[in-house]
């Protein structure tokens, strides 16, 4: 094997195959990266392909890219190593190649060997499963993004670590829940045949880094089976095992009877959380009361003699006045998750549910809709 390509298309393609691979393992070919390389048909100018993949148990990568193939030829190599020795090499056009038990890497003077790992005891990557349509890019970045934030980080609960992936029709509805809170957001996407539907749950951190590395412009092939996902953009290829178990249904919970409904300036509202909650120790939550006469929100956080408070705008209908209060990183990061001038929170009153939207529709329904459902805690004395 022998090729040429430049350090910044190495570097990029080496990393994001790389994330893959697992931080320790029993089997130590699983650190490794599998590079392949392939000529171009009838070019003498030896074009070609590089292909460099890694998977561990739970997932896997694959990314395609030009170079200039001179031997084409598979080597496997330790991954985190050829990453590093990738991030130092000195900017413009490296070689690499396979010298007996060596590969070596070499630009600009620079010259790097790396010992090579035994491909036959390389397992196989997985394939990737039916594809199932394909959604925007940039928008679904967005949709696992604002959902990953109400997932659980408890890995005794597995199935709350997870975002539920659901398709039906033409919409694509991505959930998760940690059991205090509750993110739900609706995208549009293309199904490859009419009728087309699934539910599976993938993991929330499995599912955020595939997102962040797949782009922010084109469409993402969608592929799924019994036990894994695909996703497909651009010359990058990449799959995940798909959790075991289900997230509760949403439905119901969403459902709020006869709710009182402020609206509130997103940005001003999420300053005036991260202000106050300076004060506010532990979990002590944030306390809001929203009076209609005034046309006001309160916000108050701390206790006796350290507290802060700040008043805002807001609309209040269905209620004179409503006090609530709400966990101030839970407040934080389902404010931080919605970018419109304005949100429309629905509220029962302390100790139950409240439900934040800025979608289209009057309860945040709509092709493109966010909603956002927090428990409100009981307001402490003060």
């Amino acid at each position: 094997m022998e090729f040429r390509i430049e350090r910044s298309v190495l570097t990029e393609a080496v990393s994001w195959a790389a994330r893959v691979l697992p931080v320790r393992s029993p089997v130590p070919v699983l650190g490794g990266l599998l590079l392949d390389t392939e000529a171009g048909a009838g070019s003498g100018s030896g074009a070609g392909r590089l292909r460099i993949s890694g998977l561990d148990y739970e997932a896997s990568a694959r990314i395609d890219v030009a170079a200039e193939v001179l031997r084409p030829g598979r080597v496997l190599v330790m991954g985190r190593r050829l990453l590093d020795i990738c991030k130092v090499l000195p900017e413009g056009p490296v070689e690499c190649a396979v010298e007996g038990s060596r590969f070596t890497v070499s630009g600009d003077g620079a010259r790097f060997g790396l010992s090579v790992l035994p491909l036959d005891d390389y397992p196989a990557l997985p394939p990737l499963p039916r594809v199932r349509g394909a959604v925007d890019a940039e928008l679904f970045g967005a949709a696992v993004a604002d959902v990953a934030v109400a997932a659980g980080r408890d890995d005794t609960l597995p199935a709350l670590t997870g975002i539920r992936l659901s398709l039906d029709g033409d919409t694509m509805t991505l959930a998760a829940t940690d059991r205090y809170r509750f993110a739900v957001r609706t995208v549009p996407w293309k199904a490859t045949a009419p009728g087309e539907s699934a539910d599976v749950l993938v993991s929330a951190r499995r599912l955020t880094e595939i997102a962040r590395s797949l782009g922010r412009s084109g469409l993402v092939s969608l592929a799924l089976d019994a036990g894994s996902a695909g996703f497909e953009h651009a010359g990058m290829r990449t799959t995940v095992r798909l959790l075991e178990g289900r997230l509760p249904r949403h439905e119901k919970l969403f459902a709020l009877e006869d709710p009182a409904v402020a609206v509130v300036d997103r940005a001003r509202l999420a300053e005036a959380v991260k202000r106050v909650s300076v004060v506010a120790d532990g979990d002590s939550p944030v306390q809001m009361t929203f009076s209609r006469a005034d046309a006001s929100v309160a916000l108050r956080a701390g206790y006796e003699d350290d507290v802060a408070s700040q008043r805002l705008p807001a609309a209040l209908e269905g209620a004179e006045e409503l006090t609530v209060a709400f966990n101030p990183a839970y407040l934080a990061d389902a404010l931080a998750s919605f970018t419109g001038p304005a949100l429309r929170i629905q509220l029962l009153g302390a100790g139950q549910r409240a439900l934040i939207t800025d979608g289209a529709g009057p309860d945040g329904a709509g092709p493109d809709a966010h909603r956002h459902l927090l428990m409100s805690v009981r307001p402490q004395l003060v």
